[in-house]
């Protein structure tokens, strides 16, 4: 396989900046991520770019809100009496907890601003709002999976690539 095409298995090597230089996300010291194309497993500008691309072609692009996580949606700033808040949890501001829906699905939320009485937690994706800029390296392109995938692919706490509601990079 020469160029990357919907259906396989490509091996990316990627570095995700924010418009400051700050890097959100790398999979430097890891191994390659590991994406089937078509498959809706990351953003779909991300994918987009992969698509067409060689093995070990580099490129540099940038996405907008629209093709990485959305704008911010002030709809999805939930305030919570401190009252229902589980005992022994001490939620600070900036600190992100996972809360769980009536039907068991666990959301991550950062604690947004707190009073006396209540708990504001903002349920946007970390990276919401912002344009990203990714380099990659395509070190990878098979018919089949490489990599053993047991769930998101890495650490969904971080803001990086690889996870479920974000589809990540």
């Amino acid at each position: 396989m020469e160029k990357v095409e919907s259906g396989l298995f490509v091996s990316v090597d990627y570095t995700g900046t924010l418009d400051n230089g700050d890097v959100f996300d790398s999979s430097e010291g890891r191994q390659p991520m590991e994406l089937q194309m078509g498959a809706g497993t990351v953003i779909p500008g991300f994918e987009s770019a992969i698509m067409g691309m060689s093995l070990n072609e580099t490129k540099t692009f940038t996405l907008s809100p629209e093709e990485a996580y959305g704008h911010r949606d002030d709809s999805r700033m939930h305030l919570f009496p401190k009252s229902d808040i589980p005992e022994g949890m001490k939620p600070e501001v900036g600190q992100t907890l996972m809360l769980s829906t009536p039907q068991g699905q666990q959301i991550p939320a950062r604690v947004d601003s707190m009073d006396d009485k209540n708990v504001t937690f903002d349920l946007n994706h970390p990276l919401a709002g912002q344009s990203l800029t990714f380099t990659i390296e395509v070190v990878g392109i098979n018919e089949t999976a490489t990599q053993q995938h047991g769930g998101c692919g890495s650490d969904c706490s971080s803001a990086g690539c690889g996870c479920g509601d974000s589809g990540c990079c």
